[in-house]
């Protein structure tokens, strides 16, 4: 069941960065392809706040828990990087659409 789950997820993953690539081509699909990957960064970076083995364990010496990160907690950091490179791609893909929007005339009173 694990494997499954693992190679659904890497699936999920994957198809969100053909989204995020496919923004080059079509802004619709880069907002899309942006949105997902900030919201899976921000997934990913509670588990800082969730799991505590992404912490060194006391292991008699002075320097463990919050700050020091172990391997898993170094690797979930990289998701920072991610957050930001998803809302940069959704924003650039929102200012390609309002550019090409259309101005709706309204009328004064």
């Amino acid at each position: 069941m694990t494997y499954i789950f693992s190679s659904g997820l890497g699936g999920v993953i994957i198809l969100i960065g053909l989204l995020t690539l496919a923004g080059i081509f079509n802004a619709k699909l880069g907002l899309l392809g942006g949105l997902l990957t900030f919201g899976m960064s921000i997934v990913t970076l509670s588990f800082l706040i969730t799991t505590p083995e992404v912490y060194v364990p006391n292991l008699g010496g002075p320097d463990y828990g919050f700050p020091y990160l172990s391997g898993a907690g170094r690797l979930v950091i990289k998701d920072i990087i991610m957050a930001a490179g998803g809302l940069v791609v959704a924003a650039d893909a929102a200012k390609s659409l309002l550019k090409a929007a259309k101005p709706v005339a309204y009328a004064r009173a």
